[in-house]
């Protein structure tokens, strides 16, 4: 990787921003797409830390056994298929023939098995997976299988919408909580770690040995058939230049404009303003359950009060309130799972005099609460605003502590006390698909194994198993209802609102493929 000092002294020896990549001839430019990210990356591992945007990344790069489609049903990727004895409990795999990683190494079922193993350590369903397997092992090159104690019948659905990337065995015996130090995959592109700069851009190239699926892509399933050879990923900090940059022409596509710069987008010759996540992104606080003062579950709940969903989304989309989906709890608005149990903690009228009562109740000693937010994600910045105020009104110590995405990726992985580089709460997005179940990340009690907040709540605990073993799907929506009310007690985070995204981009682009994430197979250009 590149450092910014290597960058900056490039520059110095009279090299312009703009060369600061490879020089591109006119008739090569065409086969490069350039795009602006919603964010950078200082650690782009899948499984060390669920950010979005190394999920975009990690699509790129690795690929899946399994894919889901629109209708959320999977479908094989990497697998050619499989075979499950009657009774559920054995599940035989077998890979494609002729995949390969990009260091020419064979993928092997080994590597899945490894893959398997370390995603499991994270990923929600990956631990019920890991919890469940009796013996996963590989039967040769091609074959792994998977003997359970009991049947699991998300198996696929796991497997194909969780991200679980296969990476090569040595990198995957990299414990979760360690970042991966090199990014081998079988995916569709190469990551060039020699271009990447963290904060200012990452490289990709098209994998000439990659082997898609004949079928048509349909969300994360189907073939994933490059149309580029190259795509550059441009952070642009500052909204206004990456739109006039789109403008102009000078970049492709914008994964996440700035709201109020939309109606503008919308005007303009030459620009397509779309929506292709179905699924949308749901505003939270994340609160550190493991110190004072949001350790007491009192102080959680004497926030929620004060909160009010349309205050949040208003900071976030400005005058396009046409995006925005209220109100929200803790499974996605309009899922199967959502129901209105527990909501008049967000519904009724917002009472600033009760959460002030309710702070002191809880013993609250006036101990410094260090809110985390990002300077280059203007979302995340204008929902930590608001948190920073209305903590301010109802009598919590709060210090804003501003800092740029990729380093607050790495701080929020840290469990030690706030003063000691820690943390106490950060606003960000949760993925619209991932909050649509009970099986979320960031619905868990299981304490340090949890998402960052790290929450203990056996109950919740409880409940989720109940959701995995109901019978049929009005089992599994009293079972949310039951985890929804569980949250509102606990409180293991808040949610501020659910709103669409829309991407901004050339319309001599076509072939973009739905889903929640950035997609780069299918774009062709003309």
């Amino acid at each position: 990787m590149l450092t910014r000092r290597t960058l900056l002294q490039g520059a110095s020896a009279g090299l312009t921003a703009g060369l600061a990549c490879p020089a591109i001839g006119r008739a090569d430019a065409a086969r490069v797409l350039r795009f602006v990210p919603q964010a950078a990356y200082s650690a782009p591992d899948p499984v060390w830390t669920s950010a979005i945007i190394v999920a975009t990344h990690a699509f790129m790069v690795w690929d899946t056994l399994y894919g889901v489609d629109i209708g959320l049903t999977p479908r094989p990727q990497m697998c050619s298929g499989h075979e499950v004895s009657d009774d559920g409990l054995i599940w035989t795999f077998t890979l494609r023939d002729g995949l390969l990683f990009h260091d020419g190494g064979k993928v092997r079922a080994q590597d899945v098995v490894a893959s398997i193993h370390r995603w499991g350590q994270r990923d929600t369903f990956g631990q019920r997976l890991i919890g469940l397997a009796a013996e996963m092992t590989a039967l040769d090159d091609a074959r792994l299988r998977i003997r359970l104690a009991e049947p699991f019948p998300l198996m696929l659905y796991a497997l194909g919408a969780q991200n679980c990337f296969i990476m090569p065995e040595r990198m995957a015996q990299t414990p979760a909580s360690q970042a991966i130090k090199e990014y081998i995959g079988s995916g569709p592109f190469r990551f060039r770690v020699d271009e990447w700069v963290s904060g200012v851009r990452s490289v990709y190239e098209r994998f000439d040995k990659y082997l898609p699926r004949q079928e048509a892509p349909d969300f994360l399933a189907g073939g994933k058939v490059v149309n580029f050879d190259r795509v550059e990923w441009s952070i642009q900090p500052d909204p206004g230049t990456a739109v006039a940059a789109l403008q102009a022409g000078e970049v492709d596509w914008i994964d996440q404009p700035l709201f109020d710069l939309v109606p503008e987008l919308k005007r303009s010759r030459g620009i397509s303003v779309q929506q292709l996540d179905p699924f949308g992104l749901i505003g939270i606080i994340a609160m550190n359950h493991l110190h004072p003062p949001f350790d007491n579950p009192k102080l959680r709940r004497a926030v929620l009060p004060v909160i009010d969903q349309h205050e949040y989304v208003a900071a976030v989309l400005g005058d396009q309130a046409g995006y925005a989906t209220l109100p929200v709890g803790y499974f996605t608005a309009g899922s199967p799972m959502a129901s209105d149990a527990g909501m008049a903690a967000f519904t009724g009228p917002r009472d600033s005099a009760l959460a002030r009562k309710l702070v002191v109740e809880a013993g609250y000693g006036g101990e410094k609460i260090v809110l985390m937010a990002p300077s280059d994600q203007p979302q995340m910045q204008a929902m930590a605003q608001v948190t920073y105020s209305l903590f301010k009104q109802i009598g919590l110590n709060v210090e804003l502590l501003s800092m740029d995405w990729g380093s607050l990726l790495t701080r929020r992985a840290s469990t030690k006390p706030p003063a000691e580089g820690g943390w106490n709460c950060f606003n960000t997005r949760l993925s619209g698909l991932g909050a649509a179940n009970p099986a979320s990340a960031e619905l868990r009690g299981n304490g340090l194994q949890a998402w960052f907040g790290w929450p203990t709540d056996p109950k919740l605990e409880t409940l989720r198993e109940d959701w995995f073993h109901a019978v049929d799907l009005a089992a599994q929506k009293t079972v949310a209802e039951h985890m929804q009310l569980e949250a509102f007690q606990e409180v293991p985070y808040i949610p501020l609102g659910q709103w669409s995204q829309p991407t901004a981009f050339r319309t001599d682009l076509t072939g973009f493929v739905r889903s929640s994430n950035p997609l780069f197979w299918g774009v062709r250009r003309g």
